[in-house]
């Protein structure tokens, strides 16, 4: 029960990667404030994990931060750790990006996130712990053709992991980044359930199979911990391998 007595936000909770990380942190001890977007039947997807407490809200929302932030630190009585999990992906060259499509990339991936660090600042630093987990991607530092937004709004999740990283450190609040690869999820099954491409990213890894939602929530547990407290600013990579082949 590493997380005993800890209170945590988990943005995009749903499914994959946010699923298997509210799963963990319950288990682990942790009072999970578990968000997903309206009709994301987040409650169905975390039924019966004790210790969860689901909200539903898009986080682009104006008020999506307050109200978020806020329902927690009222449900749970505080707010010791944030996960920002919840994003989306695009795909198309620059040259045809829709800006709409760019600034939804940027809305969803980027703005939401900040406005989230920056309104569970003052309740970390009242309650004088406090952990900050972005997910980025290793698309912020091997981009491929067709993500320009992607990859850029991901690439500005790390620089801004790494300014909280340097304003927060005196109040003892870590603000890291982990950098998923080739992950196994709702957002990437179309594509990996077929075998030719599926084989073709496994063969990109060193270990030779696809990431599990499971494996970014280990990452997401040891940034959350009180060891972890001399680890700031730090990109985690968990691509089992895949960027020393790049």
């Amino acid at each position: 029960m590493r997380l005993q007595g800890r209170k945590a936000i988990v943005t995009g909770a749903a499914s994959g990667m946010g699923a298997a990380t509210a799963r963990l942190f319950a288990a682990e001890g942790a009072s999970v404030f578990a968000v997903d977007r309206p009709g994301a039947a987040t409650a169905d997807a975390l039924a019966g994990v004790t210790g969860v407490r689901t909200f539903e809200k898009d986080i682009t929302d104006a008020e999506a931060a307050e109200a978020i932030v806020g329902g927690c630190v009222s449900a749970l009585g505080g707010l010791d750790i944030l996960v920002n999990n919840a994003g989306i992906g695009f795909n198309a060259l620059a040259e045809a990006t829709p800006i709409e499509d760019w600034d939804r990339v940027f809305a969803v991936d980027l703005r939401a996130m900040f406005l989230l660090c920056q309104r569970a600042i003052p309740e970390m630093r009242a309650g004088a712990y406090g952990r900050i987990v972005n997910i980025s991607s290793v698309a912020a530092l091997r981009p491929d053709y067709g993500l320009a937004a992607y990859s850029a709004a991901k690439a500005g999740v790390l620089g801004l992991t790494r300014v909280l990283a340097l304003e927060l450190g005196k109040f003892g609040i870590t603000a890291n980044a982990i950098l998923p690869g080739p992950i196994y999820t709702g957002m990437t099954r179309d594509a990996f359930d077929q075998q030719h491409i599926r084989s073709a990213w496994e063969r990109k890894t060193a270990v030779r199979r696809l990431g599990q939602p499971e494996d970014i929530a280990n990452g997401c547990l040891f940034l959350a911990l009180e060891e972890s407290s001399f680890v700031t600013g730090h990109g985690l990579v968990i691509d089992g391998g895949q960027t020393l082949r790049m």
